[in-house]
């Protein structure tokens, strides 16, 4: 008889006499150990969503925020105005191979999401072999933080990396407490906050579960945790010399999330949760299905964890806990975007604590499932979403960003017979602008502009602002009358997809010259 949630009795007789389709997965599953199962997952895992997005936003451009990304990359600095430096020295690196076009961000965003899986399994293999460590990867796919949260390659998303390499780098120097595995450890935790400051909560989570860990004496009389704080502090310290020298200014900008009231931060408390919650729901539900009646023992599993499983436990606790102690001590935004790269944490613990094995028959069936949601993401959701998008456009104007910059770097050179040499207004242009225009103009006013010298400007600049946005447009002509040679343009521009004519929006550019 098959019980009403493990299929037993289906999976049994499967395992020993699988149908045909089955056997090729089957061979795969083999190659864990033999180490080239997983690699051959993350490559198609790749592949799959990098054609997913390209489809998708086919006929739009580049997410605001990985165009930030580029536009930090730029130029290497120590520090950049709103975020810490690791997300613009990936991009500056990605693009001195790859061409600066939205494929290539695109595969940019999915490889950074794969080597973010990669390490998963680092830690995972630390607790178990075979089956499992493919399970636990096949559930965060069932997530949305390693293709949708992904795709917006910003400082939330290089977390998705950073957090497990450096979990695995603590697990190994609170084991073992060698000089190597400290100095790791610390080096990998301060490139974590070097990809966003919300990365603290990750490191003080070490503290919390090697303080409430039994073994915390012999931990903390060693050497190893002050090797790890002061490997970890000479990574930053030229972040810090910057950032003395630029007044903090990413801090001062994450203070801006940090002004609100009792009762919000308690609404935006429960909501983060809730919001955790319901993005780990796909991969929770897949797991009460394969567990089946087993499930009942997961109070008693998770209070017989081995020590290495309960230090993971102990943090990924800290990573929920301490953001919203945070919260409601500070009064700061807590947005469950900023958390999902810890959902790892809870996919390890509970998948390795299980004292049983899982059947092939479900490791199989997941990996079919996962496989088919891809596919159909691809095959069928990437072009709805393209042809809807194409018709209906998105608030920040990303379907005519090609256009919109063409034009503005045709009237430009037009005008003034010079390369357009920097670029502002709407956020969310200027940074298109910067991206898609064959001048790639610099995004913001020149410097002289900024520091009260324009008189000594030689290279102009244009603001660029969508006619609908009266503020952005106020502000550009308040600039342009300072300017000492200014013109006003309009153009029409639509939304375009393999020739099908989209939306329109009319965009107001102001140009000016010294």
């Amino acid at each position: 008889m098959i019980h009403a949630f493990g299929f037993s009795a289906v999976a049994a007789r499967s395992d020993s006499d699988p149908a045909a389709w089955r056997r090729p997965l089957l061979r795969w599953l083999d190659g864990i150990q033999a180490g080239w199962a997983i690699p051959l997952l993350l490559v198609a895992f790749v592949a799959v969503w990098t054609i997913y997005l390209c489809i998708a936003y086919a006929g739009a451009g580049l997410h605001p925020d990985v165009l930030e990304t580029w536009t930090f990359g730029r130029q290497f600095g120590w520090g950049y105005a709103k975020h810490p430096p690791l997300m613009g020295w990936i991009a500056g690196a990605w693009s001195t191979v790859f061409p600066a076009t939205d494929w290539s961000f695109h595969l940019m965003a999915m490889t950074n999401a794969a080597v973010a899986l990669w390490c998963v399994d680092l830690v995972t293999r630390r607790f178990v072999s075979g089956d499992k460590r493919v399970i636990v990867l096949l559930l965060l796919m069932l997530t949305p933080a390693y293709q949708f949260h992904a795709q917006r390659f910003n400082a939330n998303a290089v977390q998705l990396a950073t957090w497990p390499l450096a979990t695995y780098c603590f697990l190994r120097t609170f084991e073992t407490r060698t000089m190597l595995w400290a100095i790791a450890a610390g080096i990998t935790a301060a490139v974590a906050v070097l990809g966003k400051y919300y990365s603290i909560f990750l490191l003080v989570s070490f503290a919390f579960a090697a303080a409430a860990h039994p073994q915390r004496r012999a931990y903390f009389t060693s050497a190893s945790p002050w090797i790890s704080v002061a490997a970890g502090l000479a990574v930053l310290s030229m972040h810090l010399h910057w950032l003395i020298a630029n007044d903090a200014a990413p801090i001062q900008h994450a203070l801006m999330h940090a002004r609100s009231d009792l009762v919000t931060s308690l609404r935006d408390s429960l909501f983060f949760l809730l919001g955790l919650l319901a993005a780990s729901a796909g991969a929770a539900i897949t797991w009460i299905v394969v567990a089946g009646p087993r499930i009942k023992r997961f109070g008693a599993e998770m209070a017989e964890l081995d020590d290495g499983l309960r230090l993971l436990a102990y943090i990924a606790l800290g990573t929920i806990g301490l953001p919203v102690a945070n919260a409601l001590i500070m009064g700061t935004d807590l947005p469950s975007l900023w958390a999902l790269q810890g959902l790892f944490l809870f996919a390890v613990v509970i998948v390795c604590g299980a004292s049983y094995p899982i059947e092939r028959f479900h490791t199989v069936n997941m990996a079919v499932l996962m496989a088919g949601i891809a596919v159909a993401a691809a095959v069928i959701a990437a072009p709805l979403h393209a042809l809807y998008r194409n018709t209906h456009g998105y608030e920040e104007g990303r379907t005519y960003y090609r256009q919109i910059a063409g034009e503005v770097t045709r009237q430009w050179r037009e005008w003034t017979g010079s390369p357009l040499g920097h670029v502002a207004g709407t956020e969310s242009l200027a940074l298109a602008t910067a991206f898609y225009s064959a001048d790639h103009p610099v995004y913001g006013p020149p410097p002289s502009v900024l520091s009260g010298n324009a008189a000594n400007e030689e290279l102009g600049w244009v603001l660029l602002c969508f006619r609908d946005q009266p503020d952005c447009i106020a502000g550009a002509e308040q600039a342009a009358a300072r300017a000492g040679h200014s013109v006003r343009r309009e153009f029409l521009v639509q939304s375009r997809l393999l020739g099908w004519a989209g939306c329109t929006r009319t965009v107001v550019a102001l140009m000016m010259t010294r």
